[in-house]
């Protein structure tokens, strides 16, 4: 199981939303590439990066800061308003190892997968839900879609990683949601990626046990509670390790 600790970008810094509502900001470095540094030194090997002006936006607005992050030489994971086939090739170009597609994905099943059949398994599919259903466009509008029912189609098309988000969770440091992931790992074939609630060190504990029994369990994203040192990133990845 991978750990992937977490920088979100706002303005160029480091900050944190909590269920990702932009008037509900904790700014914790003024450069991203610092924290990243931080990161690398403990032992990561990824970082998994949230441009969230480009996912308000609708394209990439934090480039140069990911550029400075993934010259360092750690594997990025990167999201936020990767819309179009460009936006992607730029990311990849200047080193991004993996995009995370989220509100295309949930618009067009040809966008992703006309980038999967060019990329592979540098395409991602972030789904992000609330009650079950998919929120895009910076969690700003929940749809009609059911987060399962999106990922089932994800899977036909070949996609090989999603990104699970419980919007209800994330940054609320009160525990993942257990049940809602285990039942995406039960949805397809494709590797899972959960992410949101992580508060201490026992729920890394527990995700790791799960991974245990599903091979396809692949990792957890980590951010508030690192920031906030409710848990320490050599323990959580020496937890993953085994």
């Amino acid at each position: 199981m991978t750990i992937y600790p977490a920088i979100d970008i706002k303005g160029g810094r480091a900050v944190r939303l909590l269920q990702g509502r932009a008037d509900q900001e904790t700014v914790y470095a003024a450069n991203p590439a610092d924290v990243a540094a931080e990161f690398r030194a403990a032992g990561s090997a990824w970082v998994h990066v949230v441009d969230l002006d480009g996912a308000f936006a609708g394209e990439p607005q934090n480039l140069a800061q990911v550029q400075a992050i993934a010259a360092m030489g750690m594997k990025v994971e990167l999201g936020g308003g990767l819309r179009t086939r460009a936006s992607v090739e730029r990311a990849l170009g200047f080193g991004v190892s993996r995009v995370v597609i989220g509100t295309r994905a949930a618009e067009s099943e040809s966008f992703v997968g006309e980038l999967v059949q060019s990329f592979g398994d540098k395409i991602a599919v972030g789904i992000d839900a609330k009650d079950g259903k998919v929120a895009v466009k910076g969690w700003v509008d929940t749809t009609g879609t059911g987060a399962l029912d999106l990922a089932k189609r994800m899977d036909a098309i070949g996609v090989r990683t999603i990104i699970y988000t419980d919007i209800g969770t994330d940054g609320m440091l009160t525990g993942p949601n257990f049940p809602g992931q285990e039942a995406m790992l039960r949805a397809g074939k494709f590797n899972v990626i959960a992410s949101g609630g992580v508060s201490r060190r026992e729920d890394v504990v527990k995700l790791a046990e799960l991974a245990r029994r599903y091979a396809n369990l692949d990792g957890v994203i980590v951010g508030k509670a690192l920031y906030e040192k409710r848990v320490e990133l050599p323990d959580l990845l020496a937890i993953a390790r085994g």
